[in-house]
């Protein structure tokens, strides 16, 4: 019903329609698909929660719901990943799991995870299990997307402004931070909840700032003044066009500079996520090859029982987040939730 009903929506706005993913089941995506869904609800605990560790369970099982609707689930569906969901949803809604501010940072996470957890509820809106559950996904939403607002006002220096961090006060910003808030404004805006274009203008400057040309390579830094990796650069190009920025200059070269380039093992799951959504932004040729790549390189990872695991270093956070970030890589073919429509 949702896929039919988003469908009928970009007909009448003289939308694309969403493409539907392809049926042959003998595809080696859709099988490898169909093992990390399995692998995620098999993850679930009896709070509802999806993660096999017991750390940023806000997060992590907020990303699963991401990862599971972005391949086809919806809550609504009378099936295993349908109930999968349904639990998952209502354990993120527990008021435990957001403060009287808004605040989804609890669990450990921070604003990273705050930004996450929000994203997630922004795209679930029109998803819910009832009229019951849609008012508390909408609140959680308005008070979610008020704690990035208010922490983007933190007085800052001028390379700082208008990004975020890991503390709602922190004084400095970063990217990887400030993308996964931007793109929470951002799906807040596409579901109709009110987001000033001010703050946007402002998190796009601050990723404009950290832009860097160094001869061949061409990119979004960490921070300010810091040379791009791929990661940054990956993250850097999709929240640009995410905000409509798809003829800047910035927008260009990063994604000219990552057709030439490979993901680094340092934040493989998260750079290859951001580069699968960001180069399919691009349309072709960037688009082609970042599906080849993505393919050969999360193909011959994924384990016997369907999931994804980090090789090492700061991705090392459990089976649970590198299989999510593998999916939402892979779920470039579906197009389902709208913040990675074109």
């Amino acid at each position: 019903m949702l896929r039919a009903t988003v469908a009928l929506v970009s007909l009448l706005l003289g939308m694309p329609a969403i493409a539907q993913p392809e049926s042959n089941t003998n595809d080696k995506i859709d099988q490898a698909v169909a093992r990390g869904v399995a692998f995620l609800v098999n993850q679930q605990t009896p709070t509802g929660a999806i993660n096999e560790q017991n750390n940023n369970q806000t997060a992590i099982t907020s990303l699963s719901i991401l990862a599971l609707t972005a391949v086809g689930h919806q809550p609504t569906d009378k099936t295993r990943e349908g109930e999968a969901l349904r639990k998952a949803l209502a354990y993120i809604l527990k008021k435990e799991n957001q403060d009287k501010d808004g605040y989804f940072g609890m669990d450990g996470s921070r604003m990273y995870g705050h930004g996450i957890t929000t994203l997630m509820l922004c795209e679930m809106l029109g998803m819910g299990v009832n009229n019951e559950q849609e008012d508390l996904i909408r609140v959680a939403c308005n008070k979610g997307i008020n704690v990035i607002l208010l922490a983007q006002k933190t007085p800052k220096g001028n390379d700082n402004k208008g990004g975020w961090r890991y503390e709602r006060n922190s004084g400095d910003s970063d990217m990887s931070v400030t993308v996964w808030q931007l793109m929470a404004l951002r799906a807040a805006k596409n579901a109709g909840i009110e987001v000033p274009k001010e703050a946007i203008d402002a998190a796009v400057n601050y990723i404009k700032q950290s832009f860097q040309k160094q001869g061949q390579m061409a990119g979004f830094g960490y921070v300010p003044n810091q040379g791009p990796t791929f990661s940054t650069a990956a993250e850097g190009l999709l929240a640009l066009q995410v905000c409509g920025q798809y003829d800047a200059p910035e927008v260009k070269a990063t994604s000219d500079w990552l057709l030439i380039s490979a993901p680094s093992d340092n934040f493989f799951y998260y750079g290859l996520y951001y580069y699968a959504q960001g180069m399919y932004q691009r349309r072709e040729p960037y688009a082609t090859r970042a599906e080849k790549l993505v393919e050969d390189s999360l193909l011959p990872k994924q384990a016997a029982d369907g999931s994804w695991q980090a090789s090492g270093g700061s991705e090392n956070v459990g089976r649970t987040y590198a299989t999510t970030m593998a999916l939402l890589s892979l779920a470039v073919k579906f197009h389902y939730l709208p913040i990675y429509r074109r």
